[in-house]
């Protein structure tokens, strides 16, 4: 929850002047009220447009909500699904979760579908099975053919804001794990399906990260709000 009008219009002139060294797909995930200026100003750019949650819910007497078709309407190619901070602040469920990512797909959206383990779940030997679970919730609800559109985000919830952080070991360990699991399912989707690493990934170790085998991106969170940190983990893709 970041961000002004003036803000938003300075961090994207930023990105969008620097795109030209940039290989990989970038986009930027901005809170509803700014979904129509950043698709204004993204428009004949590179840059793409992405909403941080959604209704499970196509329409009706859902005060507050945002349904998916109107955030297609506004551009958004990508939608935030199952946010670490959706889950424990705002008590979504896997259930919640994965009706989220089917309303995405049926509005012709990509779901970014974030899983991760807690500290505690971590310390007691449960890291795996704890994203396993969030994810079989899901491809049991979509399917392994509907994961085709999805793109996962790993996050280790230990390792955002507290000073910790997962080494490209461990990130890789866990995205492998991640792509196993769709593996026994479709192999064909498991091998285009991209993995995506968030857990405070910073300029200076992103290169580290985006080298290892099933990591395939970053899902940026505090680096996003500085333009020339958000290019430089951007840059550090390419290769």
């Amino acid at each position: 929850m970041h961000g002004s009008i003036q803000a938003n219009a300075a961090l994207l002139d930023g990105v969008i002047a620097g795109l030209s060294g940039v290989d990989s797909e970038v986009l930027v995930c901005v809170p509803y009220p700014y979904l129509a200026q950043v698709s204004a100003k993204v428009q004949h750019s590179r840059l793409m447009l992405g909403a941080q949650n959604v209704s499970q819910h196509e329409a009706g007497a859902y005060t507050g909500e945002v349904a998916a078709a109107m955030l297609a309407e506004f551009g958004c190619a990508y939608v935030i699904v199952g946010h670490s901070e959706r889950r424990a602040l705002f008590g979504e469920t896997d259930q919640v979760v994965a009706m989220k990512c089917a309303a995405v797909l049926a509005a012709g959206m990509s779901p970014v579908l974030c899983v991760g383990e807690s500290l505690a779940e971590r310390d007691s030997g449960r890291a795996k099975s704890v994203v396993s679970r969030q994810l079989s919730v899901v491809l049991d609800c979509l399917g392994v053919t509907g994961f085709a559109k999805v793109v996962v985000a790993y996050e280790p919830v230990w390792a955002i804001g507290t000073g910790l952080t997962a080494t490209p070991f461990q990130a890789q360990e866990m995205h492998a794990a991640i792509r196993a699991q769709v593996a026994a399912l479709s192999p064909v989707v498991a091998e285009n399906l991209r993995i995506l690493y968030g857990g405070s990934v910073k300029p200076q170790g992103a290169a580290e990260l985006f080298a290892q085998a099933d990591i395939d991106g970053g899902l940026i969170g505090g680096a996003a709000l500085v333009a020339e940190d958000f290019l430089a983990i951007c840059r550090a893709a390419n290769s």
